[in-house]
């Protein structure tokens, strides 16, 4: 699979060269978790298109390189690509088909407590034929229906249709750590792991959305669902399914919204209690993540989370843990790499640790397929660094747990404490997180392309303002964790680690775990400057050093303070001929930028260079 991914870099214009079409595969995939998924349903009494469906499945190839399998029959196709992690054997194939209950799935995930399930089901007389955790799904469908999702402990995209009524059912996990991206023609729907393979069926206005291209400068480069940066495209919600009726009519149901309110039973809790019950639940999605039939590894920055996960994984008995962190050349004074803490955890809990240092020439050759990995354009500089990174690391295995979700869940960032006393928490809330405001992106944005509202603001206001969040801090947490983690942290580590057929598992984002957080108090999660009572439990764990300092990040400076080679590229990119037609932005604008990169940082810390840049090269990476 690693072969079939070429780089390359031509003036004027950014240029990627795509993978290669798959070779020969085999015809059917057994049951595992990481994948891609593809397929139509038709409700209009017309046969499905097998032939586009081959060729989505074929661009989800990075995904799931161990196989491949196609199922196709009267109104519906399924296609699926294979990563073996569970049932290593060619007992059950994806696409599922259950002659018997006259169901077909295919799925995208990983459900932890399928064992448990499968045992229950059991109970209830249904029969099986293979031992992983697709086949659950299915029995569970047909036993209670939409609400089946409910039970599941784990990560999850799939669809389902039933043979005899003519219904089907598509549903998405809780935090939407897989994706599901769809496309709608009259009353049919046509879907992918991503957006790039969706477009390879043919059919679909790949006309720049202009809403969306509004959230994008505006809220830090998050799209919120249904929307995505093309206009033929939508996205399924997180904790959401949709059922749809023989004649193509739907109805979408969000079956998850923890309430972030305090709990009476819980009130008096004091902050070592807290941290116990942290702990605890910790513990307990840690473990419920090893389950593998392939040894499982850690993404270890050496920052709290991840750190706090290799010393869990450690106490859960994990031998030979392999341990993976990466650096980056320093610039502007910048330093490029944490791994000083890194190393001190990997010595700690006697690590198989492996450190990757990106030269500035290796960093230019590998973004062409970074950003061809990208389902939506994602501005932040930790995309390069997971690409890298599960570049190295699916050389050695195929599961990794990960810290990603931790500063959503235990509020983490630097704006949470300023809204702790916040009698404006829209206003604050944008002051802190939004990239720039409607009156100043009109100013960047073409006319054409401004949509005639502030709908990024809106939207946050919205859902800010909405019911069943205590305070300030409790209503940017809801919005952070259940928004902008999303299609942002969670969406790049899942598009990074596939592209190089590797499973990212994310136990913070374990919902148990998360409905816990939702009711601490925001003054227990602030302390010591954030994540106080992850911070607690942490020490419990893992040494001081790594918990005693400053917030870090995967640095990446280059792509922050764009000098020499890099801003030559991206003013060949945003010069080029296709930028120059599609004018998105206003020639002021980019001359500005262009003279004074550094001068136009982000409150967030971000480049405006890079932001405006990683779009246009997105879009002409999938010739949109």
């Amino acid at each position: 699979m690693k072969n079939s991914l070429r780089r390359a870099v031509s003036a004027p214009a950014f240029c990627l060269m795509r993978p290669a079409e798959p070779g020969s595969q085999s015809t059917g995939a057994t049951d595992q978790t990481m994948c891609g998924i593809a397929g139509e349903i038709r409700f209009d009494g017309t046969l499905a298109d097998s032939e586009a469906v081959a060729r989505i499945t074929a661009a989800l190839a990075p995904r799931g390189p161990d196989g491949s399998g196609i199922f196709a029959q009267g109104r519906f196709a399924f296609g699926h690509r294979r990563l073996k992690i569970i049932d290593l054997s060619e007992k059950a194939a994806q696409p599922m088909t259950d002659p018997e209950l006259g169901l077909t799935i295919v799925f995208n995930g990983c459900i932890y407590n399928y064992p448990e399930l499968r045992r229950e089901l059991e109970d209830k007389g249904y029969r099986f034929f293979s031992t992983g955790d697709t086949e659950v799904i299915m029995k569970a469908y047909h036993a209670w229906g939409r609400d089946c999702v409910k039970r599941f402990h784990g990560m999850f995209a799939f669809a389902i249709v039933e043979r005899d009524s003519g219904k089907a059912m598509i549903a998405r996990d809780r935090f939407g750590i897989k994706p599901f991206y769809y496309a709608m023609s009259g009353r049919n729907i046509r879907f992918a792991s991503t957006l790039p393979a969706l477009l390879k069926g043919g059919g679909i206005d790949k006309s720049v959305d202009p809403v969306a291209l509004h959230h994008y400068m505006s809220f830090h480069a998050v799209v919120p669902p249904p929307h995505t940066i093309v206009k033929g495209v939508r996205k399924l919600p997180p904790a959401t399914t949709r059922c749809f009726e023989p004649d193509g009519s739907f109805e979408d149901i969000r079956y998850w919204s923890p309430k972030h309110e305090r709990d009476a039973a819980t009130a008096k809790l004091t902050r070592e209690e807290w941290r116990d019950r942290v702990l605890d639940a910790l513990r307990t999605a840690v473990r419920r993540r090893m389950v593998s039939d392939v040894p499982v590894g850690v993404l270890l920055s050496g920052g709290v989370d991840s750190s706090i996960i290799t010393g869990l994984l450690a106490e859960e008995g994990q031998k030979d843990l392999m341990t993976f962190s990466i650096g980056f050349e320093e610039a502007n004074g910048e330093k490029g790499d944490e791994f000083t803490y890194s190393d001190l955890i990997a010595e700690r809990f006697g690590t198989d640790h492996h450190k990757i240092f990106v030269p500035s020439s290796e960093l230019m050759s590998a973004l062409p397929d970074t950003i061809n990995a990208m389902s939506e354009p994602m501005v932040s500089y930790d995309n390069i660094g997971f690409f890298l990174l599960s570049r190295e690391v699916s050389k050695h295995i195929k599961v990794v747990q990960s810290g990603q979700g931790a500063d959503e869940i235990f509020a983490g960032y630097h704006w949470y404490p300023p809204l702790e006393n916040s009698n404006d928490v829209v206003g604050d809330y944008a002051k802190g997180f939004f990239d720039r405001d409607h009156a100043k992106l009109s100013r960047h944005l073409s006319d054409e392309w401004l949509a005639e509202e502030d709908v990024s603001r809106a939207f946050v206001e919205s859902h800010l303002m909405a019911a069943g969040a205590e305070g300030p801090v409790d209503r940017a947490l809801r919005l952070d964790s259940q928004v902008m983690l999303v299609d942002d942290p969670v969406k790049r580590v899942d598009n990074m680690t596939m592209a190089w057929g590797l499973e990212a598992r994310v136990p913070f984002l374990d919902h148990e775990l998360a409905e816990l957080a939702a009711t601490i108090p925001p003054e227990f999660k602030l302390n010591d400057g954030g994540k106080g009572v992850l911070k607690d439990a942490a020490r419990l764990v893992v040494p001081h050093e790594v918990i005693d300092r400053k917030k870090g990040y995967f640095p990446v400076p280059q792509l922050k303070y764009i000098s020499g080679e890099y801003l030559d590229m991206v003013r060949d990119v945003l010069t080029s001929q296709v930028s120059s037609e599609r004018g998105l932005f206003r020639k002021s604008y980019l001359d500005d930028l262009f003279i004074d990169p550094i001068g136009h940082i982000t409150p967030l810390r971000g480049s405006e260079l890079w932001q405006v840049a990683l779009l246009e090269m997105w879009l002409q990476s999938h010739d949109i």
